[in-house]
């Protein structure tokens, strides 16, 4: 059976050797194995909610890459993924019970716009522009910071914004 999965799947074979087949055999297998992650994972992490989502995400297309196109060991490869998604999961409830761990992990929202007056000093600790802060205003459907009672810079980078 091992044989037959090595042949199918090149798992013996340098990856400059690896022939249509084997790539086509361990996308297969690297896919259901991903979704199989992924659905383990909460399902945040695909939204890429928080810098600790996203490098999950960089993380596992970077490791199951590799693995498919023979750069690093296949079946050690998907013991990594299986590994980086534990950890995120038990990241993720540490910082869900720990206030403290969560700022350290998932970071802080920032205050921009505080009853209609934008923060310059948070707008420069956030490396934003007036013209970022407007833009963001904009896609929330506010014309003018005036309008605002309170605006956030979220631990995803998007802005929130409460209106007057």
């Amino acid at each position: 059976m091992l044989d037959l999965i090595d042949r199918v799947m090149g798992l013996s074979v340098k990856a400059e050797d690896l022939g249509f087949g084997h790539m086509a055999a361990r996308a297969i297998v690297m896919y259901l194995a991903l979704i199989v992650l992924v659905r383990s994972a909460k399902k945040r992490f695909l939204s890429n909610a928080t810098a600790f989502d996203f490098i999950l995400t960089v993380m596992v297309g970077s490791v199951a890459a590799r693995a498919m196109t023979g750069g690093s060991p296949f079946f050690a490869s998907l013991l990594a993924l299986m590994v980086l998604v534990w950890m995120h999961w038990a990241f993720s409830i540490a910082a869900r019970n720990s206030p403290s761990l969560s700022r350290l992990i998932k970071g802080n929202a920032t205050l921009l716009i505080k009853d209609g007056v934008p923060d310059r000093d948070a707008l420069r600790a956030a490396h934003m522009s007036l013209d970022d802060l407007r833009e963001g205003l904009r896609e929330r459907g506010v014309a003018e910071p005036s309008e605002v009672a309170e605006a956030r810079l979220e631990r995803s980078g998007k802005v929130s914004v409460v209106k007057r």
